[in-house]
């Protein structure tokens, strides 16, 4: 089994999910000049990145990722969105994205699942208020019809949905180890990067915990065809 994976930019890898998944990916790097696929191979993971869900004209492979999810949402193919990709995913569908007005929401933050998360194949075992990895300042404002809620959070209410029984998309960073996330502020000139570097890093058992059995269910999800 085997599963195709856009990497949008160099620093947003698949971090944790190259150990959890124990599956094959192809990772497609775009921004190398590789060709997004028409199709994906038994499962499709989309990854975060630094451009807008609809700056095409920064990302120029964006319209064929959109083309991309929404067939494999038709096809039945297991699919994650993270961050970037959980937009991106989220207007493939017809819902939408939008410039946060909250602001930039990151580091270690509290999400919350909702009622319809407890039997979701992936997040059923996340307890109810748990900590995951932040860094974005779009929100995906008016979900795609029929997507069921399944987290929460107080700056961006929707944090992740799933979308018929096989896609889902997560605003947060399951992938993000603490070494990531540090990058990520390197780059950033935040002023508080010190203390965010220092609560990432005080969660990282947490997040080890927390996230893993929902990458390795994802898997499952690919293993069953």
């Amino acid at each position: 089994m085997r599963i195709t994976v856009v990497e949008h930019e160099a620093g947003a890898g698949l971090g944790y999910l190259a150990d959890w998944l124990e599956l094959t990916c192809d990772v497609v790097r775009p921004y190398l000049g590789e060709e997004i696929p028409e199709r994906a191979a038994d499962g499709l993971i989309v990854l975060g990145g630094a451009a807008a869900a609809w700056e095409d004209e920064r990302n120029p492979w964006q319209p064929a990722t959109r083309a991309l999810l929404r067939r494999a949402v038709e096809e039945g193919t297991p699919t994650l969105g993270i961050c970037l990709g959980a937009q991106l995913l989220t207007l493939a569908l017809g819902g939408a994205v939008e410039r946060g007005g909250a602001g930039l929401e990151v580091g270690a933050c509290e999400v919350v699942a909702l009622p319809a998360a407890a039997s979701d194949r992936l997040l059923s075992g996340v307890p109810g208020t748990a900590t995951a990895v932040q860094y974005h300042q779009d929100a995906m404002t008016r979900l795609p019809e029929g997507a069921v809620p399944l987290m929460t959070g107080a700056r961006y209410p929707n944090q992740a949905y799933r979308v018929g029984e096989r896609a889902w998309a997560v605003q947060f960073h399951p992938e993000a180890t603490p070494e990531i996330f540090t990058e990520w502020t390197a780059e950033s000139g935040l002023a508080a990067a010190e203390e965010l570097n220092a609560g990432v890093e005080a969660a990282r058992d947490a997040l080890v915990s927390t996230w893993r059995p929902v990458v390795q269910a994802f898997a499952e999800v690919v293993r069953a065809g």
